[in-house]
């Protein structure tokens, strides 16, 4: 990949090449409309080895969320003190579990109480200190670690879901944040043949069937990934029915 000042994913979502050509600890996903304070989190973060996207609303915070991968997400109170609480209960409306730390009023119990029964999984009083936003993320991170595995080995592929990391046979595979989801979605159901409409709906999040090739598309570059010769099938198009995955491929 060349190196420029961003990359645009497929989803539209911009992350910085200087972010992820460092050793990422994990992609943080920052929804708020302060562009100060926004710029100082990410300059923050990235200093610490995080990848990092900004969204400035709750509607392109939620389209973010489905797009990104992010390890950790951190939800400010925005404009009108509703937007942020607004997110958090989408997420864990829609089943996302990824932790979230929720930015918001000073000396507002109220608030607070409302973003952790929402879901939120820490809360920091404005103002604050960088550090300690930075602390209170790896904690969060370090309780995901603590409560589920952290690696998914399916034959010859391996996935570091907080790194991001894939290898296939040993060999790392680089893909693109959906690429990833999609394949950990695959690797979830090895052996199961999915079907177009399953993988919108469960990895897209798409609430009705839609005509499209974002499927195909998108398979088709994972399958490349994953075995750029040809010699070995680790998703197996299934005629009329989706694609399967074959965790050691097909020769």
């Amino acid at each position: 990949m060349s190196v420029s000042n961003h990359v645009e994913f497929e989803s539209g979502v911009p992350w910085r090449d200087s972010a992820r050509t460092a050793t990422a600890r994990g992609a943080v996903l920052i929804i708020a409309d302060d562009e100060e304070l926004t710029a100082d989190m990410r300059l923050e973060l990235e200093g610490a080895r995080f990848l990092v996207h900004v969204a400035r609303s709750k509607a392109e915070g939620l389209e973010a969320c489905h797009s990104c991968g992010a390890s950790a997400i951190i939800v400010d109170r925005m404009a009108d003190g509703l937007e942020g609480l607004v997110v958090v209960e989408a997420l864990r409306a829609a089943g996302d579990s990824t932790p979230v730390l929720a930015v918001g009023a000073p000396a507002s119990v109220e608030e607070r109480i409302a973003y952790i029964k929402s879901g939120a999984d820490d809360y920091l009083t404005r103002p604050f200190d960088l550090r300690e936003m930075t602390v209170r993320v790896e904690a969060l991170l370090r309780r995901r670690r603590e409560d589920r595995p952290t690696m998914l080995d399916v034959g010859a592929i391996e996935m570091d879901l907080v790194s991001r990391e894939v290898r296939c046979g040993g060999r790392r595979v680089d893909l693109l944040p959906r690429e990833f989801t999609l394949l950990e979605y695959f690797a979830r159901h090895p052996r199961q043949v999915l079907s177009r409409r399953k993988l919108l709906e469960d990895v897209w999040r798409y609430k009705s069937y839609v005509r499209t090739n974002v499927v195909d598309v998108q398979v088709g570059n994972v399958r490349r990934k994953l075995d750029p010769t040809g010699e070995r099938r680790f998703i197996v198009s299934v005629r009329g029915a989706g694609f399967r995955l074959e965790p050691d491929g097909l020769e």
